[in-house]
């Protein structure tokens, strides 16, 4: 929801350019609406069935940007304990949070249990025995479902992938019937799911499809040794279109081929982040200095890497543009920021008009991993955080100080 009116460019209502004014740059700008649309479109998508759409939180963990989503049916998809107190202070029901993640301790896995959370996605046979054993302790039953790994190469980058053989997510496929008959025996445990999730920013339904058809002979084959699995898992992963070329999947189409393979009377858990949030959210900079340096022009930005690690760390493509729009000759640009490594960069050898100190750029779909990513490298205080409905713009993180980088220091 981001477009130009009279050579301005503006998020839903409101202009870039006054969010800078008032709330000064670099900052993180989310629109409203299009959160919302994004959630209600795999919500309808999932209606021919049923189940639940869990909002990745690791994606995105604004307190309000979390409430919103509970507001409007989403549970949450969490991997640590911050994120499940994040989640039930946002206003998740308990019984819609699930909890990932390959390391839970075992303090987590008890604020878990105490919090009453809908299940556990296992993900190794010693994390079974522990969640098992501190069930026992508190007298309550877990839940859980095995994060099976179907040994799927999904295509994209190699840190993301993570249902191929040699990550460190997930059961084994050749070791899963044999976790759910263990897990059936224990006392405190009690399976009633099957997941999988084998990668992020996928654009093509086709690995979907192959996880699917293997997990679907998994689940058969656990069903008929007696042990009844209410849902079916199918993880997250949908990517978005980063560079206005390559269209991803809408959540429609990815379900449509998931129902086809398992039929009717199952319910379903989809755990999305990046397609509901990334799209939504952008990074508002501002050019500080301009230069020269072996024949490649810089714009030296006051956003860094340590507020949009993507492009540094995944070597991610996020579109960049002006906030207004200029006849101003077009060269091959690097947007750059101002931490000491060569590797702080939004941009390489972009074609972007000849700008002026203090004038303003937009860093593309950073609601994904953008804030939730960012750190106080170089001691650079944390950015604030603007959601705008309509022709209003909302703080909802303010913008760190120098003393709050001190916060925890004794």
């Amino acid at each position: 929801m981001i477009k130009y009116i009279n050579n301005e460019l503006h998020i839903e209502k409101v202009s870039f350019s006054s969010i800078a004014e008032k709330y000064g740059t670099a900052a993180y700008v989310y629109s409203k609406n299009q959160i919302i649309n994004n959630l209600h479109a795999y919500q309808k998508a999932l209606k021919p069935a049923d189940g639940l759409i869990c909002f990745a939180c690791k994606t995105n963990s604004n307190g309000q940007i979390l409430k919103l989503l509970a507001k409007h049916g989403a549970g949450a998809d969490t991997v640590s304990g911050g994120e499940i107190f994040r989640a039930l202070r946002a206003g998740f029901d308990p019984s819609k949070i699930v909890f990932a993640g390959v390391g839970k301790t075992a303090e987590e896995i008890e604020y878990a249990l105490k919090a009453k959370i809908l299940m556990f996605n296992v993900e190794s046979f010693e994390e079974l025995e522990v969640i098992n054993k501190i069930a026992g302790r508190l007298k309550v039953k877990a839940k859980i479902a095995f994060r099976i790994n179907p040994n799927v190469d999904p295509d994209t980058h190699s840190y993301i992938v993570t249902g191929k053989k040699g990550t460190k997510f997930g059961i084994p496929y050749e070791e899963a019937f044999e976790a759910y008959l263990i897990a059936s025996k224990m006392k405190n445990i009690i399976p009633v799911s099957i997941h999988t999730h084998i990668g992020s920013q996928i654009t093509d339904v086709a690995p979907f499809k192959l996880a699917a058809k293997k997990i679907k002979k998994l689940a058969d084959d656990i069903e008929n040794a007696g042990i009844k699995l209410e849902y079916i898992n199918c993880g997250g992963g949908l990517g978005i279109d980063y560079s206005g070329e390559d269209p991803a999947p809408k959540p429609k189409r990815l379900m449509d081929e998931i129902f086809s393979i398992f039929g009717k009377g199952k319910k379903f858990i989809f755990e999305p982040g990046r397609s509901i949030i990334g799209n939504a959210g952008h990074l508002l900079a501002k050019v500080i200095y301009r230069k020269i340096s072996g024949d490649k022009n810089f714009l030296i930005t006051d956003a860094a890497m340590n507020d949009l690690i993507r492009p540094t760390l995944y070597e991610a493509y996020h579109d960049i543009v002006p906030v207004k729009k200029t006849n101003a000759k077009k060269v091959k640009t690097d947007v750059v920021g101002p931490i000491c490594e060569s590797g702080d960069f939004m941009g390489k050898d972009r074609m972007l008009p000849v700008l002026d100190q203090g004038e303003l750029l937009l860093v593309k779909c950073a609601g994904a991993y953008g804030a939730a990513m960012s750190s106080e490298y170089n001691s650079r205080p944390l950015l604030p955080e603007i959601l705008v409905d309509g022709n209003k713009a909302a703080l909802i993180r303010k913008r760190a100080t120098y003393e709050s980088l001190l916060l925890n220091e004794i």
